[in-house]
């Protein structure tokens, strides 16, 4: 596998460098030549503008995604892979240890997730950026990294260009959204900030008073949802786009504490929100 700093064999044959195994330093790099500089054949580490490499620490729960990530960012000009970690107690013991400049962490892991580690890191260790790179980009998600103090959000569809820009923004100083998750963040602060309905009068119909502080469409989704009726169907039963619809979805499931689809049902059987003809 290709490390850090490698590229194109030398006169003395291929040399490749392991990658790192989780909880333990990445590879230094190439030896440096006679004359101080990096090896023949081999690309030099540092930032396309002069400086230092920019110093990163991959924390994610799947080996083959850290492997992944290690030898993709070795690609980059500029950019030095210093460790990997499996969770977030690894990734905040490395970066004890190994001070990286940027740490491209992952969310959900076992143990110290990555949203608890990035808090720990921002009032530990506020100099390193941390730059969420996940599968999910729920408002939920998207909020709690940011609030712990992530300065980027990718989703890992994110191609090598993109996370070379997050690296880049962060380290100058400046926040990194990936524009697929950017509706979301201005979702959820609209909702935030709307103003909560008066409360109902005593002479006000029962139906008002939904359980969780739902609105009425967000429990009209929600009984769909327990009928068993997908996005697309939700959508055309109550004429409103799909994209809608899946903001409605994350809303509640926000607003009710649930985590998945499955837990909305059981939640609407349980206040009285589904049809249990169905």
């Amino acid at each position: 596998m290709i490390g850090p700093g490698t590229g194109a064999p030398s006169a003395a044959g291929p040399v490749a460098a392991e990658p790192a195994e989780s909880g333990r330093p990445a590879s230094d790099g190439p030896e440096p030549s006679a004359s101080g500089g990096p090896a023949p054949g081999r690309p030099d580490p540092s930032p396309l503008a002069g400086g230092p490499p920019i110093r990163v620490l991959v924390a994610d729960d799947q080996r083959v995604v850290r492997d992944g990530l290690e030898m993709l960012l070795g690609l980059m000009p500029g950019v030095q892979v210093v460790g990997c970690a499996s969770d977030g107690d690894e990734a905040f013991a490395l970066t004890r240890s190994l001070l990286p400049d940027v740490v491209l962490m992952d969310l959900r892991m076992p143990g110290c997730d990555g949203v608890e580690a990035t808090r720990r890191l921002a009032e530990r260790h506020p100099d390193v950026r941390v730059v969420v790179l996940t599968t999910y980009a729920d408002d939920r998600s998207v909020l709690d990294a940011l609030r712990a103090g992530a300065r980027g959000f990718l989703t890992k569809d994110a191609g090598a260009d993109d996370i070379e820009r997050a690296l880049r923004r962060v380290v100058d100083g400046y926040a990194a959204i990936d524009p697929a998750v950017a509706h979301h963040l201005v979702d959820a602060i609209s909702a935030m900030d709307r103003p909560e309905p008066p409360a109902a009068s005593p002479a006000a119909p029962a139906s008002c008073a939904l359980p969780g502080g739902l609105t009425q469409r967000q429990a009209e989704v929600l009984g769909l949802i327990a009928d068993g009726l997908s996005n697309t169907e939700i959508a055309a039963r109550l004429f409103i786009s799909e994209t809608t619809v899946k903001t409605h979805i994350n809303h509640l499931l926000t607003k009710l504490d649930l985590r998945d689809r499955a837990q909305a049902v059981g939640y609407a059987y349980r206040h009285g929100l589904a049809r249990p003809d169905r």
